[in-house]
């Protein structure tokens, strides 16, 4: 298995966190720095952004509160885990992606329609808004890296959320450029070009979590590779009823698979462990898999038609039909198998109730015979052993 598959929550928890706090310190210098530059270099562009970076504490803050909940253990309540406070803040941090956009191209589209005269800032605000930009795309960079090594989605929405606050950046140095230069609708214009680049990340991030939070299936290809891997596994003879989903960075599957009805139960459960152990060491996101064992395809079985009668309710059936058979008393072991809404019997008895091979057959078809008048009984086996 890779390092992200052996990655415990306890260490998940630390790398994002750790990511958050290099954030939150560079928000704290960025808000601080803008918001003052701004005031000396009276560049409203340069105040807007301050607040718009003052607004990321709050989302670092969101960030840090689901981390903390979304990798607690699992327990009687949540025997899932708690991944889908992770899923729930990334469609949280999405959706603020989007309100900031409109807000980026409502006050663009503004002030590309205003007559008012735009105060001309000086170079010290160049160099704040440069300093954003570089500061704000090497944490996008950072946070990234990490969010895919670790296959957190919520931190992948926060490193998008710094990229576009390096992009809105790029908006205000090329308006204060452009105001320097005389070029003030250049401002708007690029504002609301970028607006519509973080629209396009908030949706993209928000649209797949929401697709979590409703049981979406992995992707086909995932899929495919899921079914291939259980198929060569010995003694699966079939499989169906795959079902996939997501729950932040890890997966559940829950498969049916078709065995001989033969086998012991105990044999069925341990290809049921080899199902289950492949996946895991295959793909690094599945640490849920759930075995139902089957005899047959139960996708083909017609549940209009009632249920077979269980042992305690046939056997007095079976009894009543032998009861002119003496020799079923000492009948020591009894197995049903349980194909296609009937039933197979496998009926053990001592070798010692027989004298010759013809006194087998009768014993073996007179009992075959009354057994098969109770209803469901479709196959009659009798060994001597």
């Amino acid at each position: 298995m890779t390092d992200s598959a052996a990655l415990s929550n306890k260490t998940r928890r630390r790398a994002i966190d750790k990511v958050i706090w290099i954030g939150v310190a560079i928000n704290i210098l960025q808000t601080l720095s803008k918001i003052i530059g701004g005031v000396m270099t009276q560049s409203q562009a340069l105040v807007a952004d301050g607040i718009h970076s003052l607004s990321d504490l709050i989302t670092d803050g969101m960030v840090l509160l689901a981390s903390k909940h979304a990798h607690a253990e699992a327990d009687e309540d949540h025997p899932y885990g708690h991944g889908r406070y992770e899923t729930i803040a990334t469609v949280a941090l999405g959706m603020l992606l989007i309100f900031v956009a409109i807000g980026i191209a409502i006050d663009a589209s503004l002030r590309l329609m205003s007559d008012q005269v735009i105060a001309i800032p000086g170079p010290v605000a160049l160099a704040i808004a440069a300093f954003s930009i570089l500061s704000n795309e090497g944490m996008f960079r950072y946070a990234m890296n990490v969010a895919r090594r670790i296959k957190s989605t919520m931190l992948e929405a926060n490193a998008w959320h710094s990229r576009s606050d390096a992009l809105s950046s790029i908006v205000v140095l090329i308006g204060l450029a452009g105001t320097m230069l005389g070029m003030q609708a250049l401002d708007a214009i690029a504002a609301i070009t970028v607006a519509l680049m973080i629209a396009r990340m908030g949706w993209k991030v928000s649209h797949s979590s929401v697709q979590e939070l409703v049981d979406t299936a992995l992707d086909n290809e995932t899929v495919d590779a899921i079914k291939q891997h259980i198929n060569a596994i010995d003694d699966v003879k079939h499989l169906h009823m795959l079902r996939t989903r997501k729950m932040a960075d890890q997966a559940l599957v829950d498969v049916h698979i078709q065995v001989s009805s033969k086998l012991s139960v105990s044999e069925g459960h341990r290809i049921s462990e080899a199902v289950e152990q492949t996946l895991r060491d295959n793909f690094d996101e599945i640490n849920d898999v759930t075995v139902h064992i089957d005899a047959e395809n139960d996708e083909s079985i017609d549940r209009s038609l009632p249920m077979p009668a269980l042992r305690k309710e046939l056997l007095p059936r079976l009894k009543e039909q032998w009861r002119h058979l003496p020799v079923t008393a000492h009948i020591d072991n009894i197995t049903l198998h349980y194909i296609e809404n009937g039933i197979e019997l496998e009926l053990f008895l001592p070798l010692s109730v027989i004298d010759n091979l013809a006194d087998a057959k009768k014993i073996q078809n007179d009992i075959r015979q009354a057994s098969l008048q109770v209803h469901n009984i479709q196959r009659v086996d009798i060994f001597f052993h």
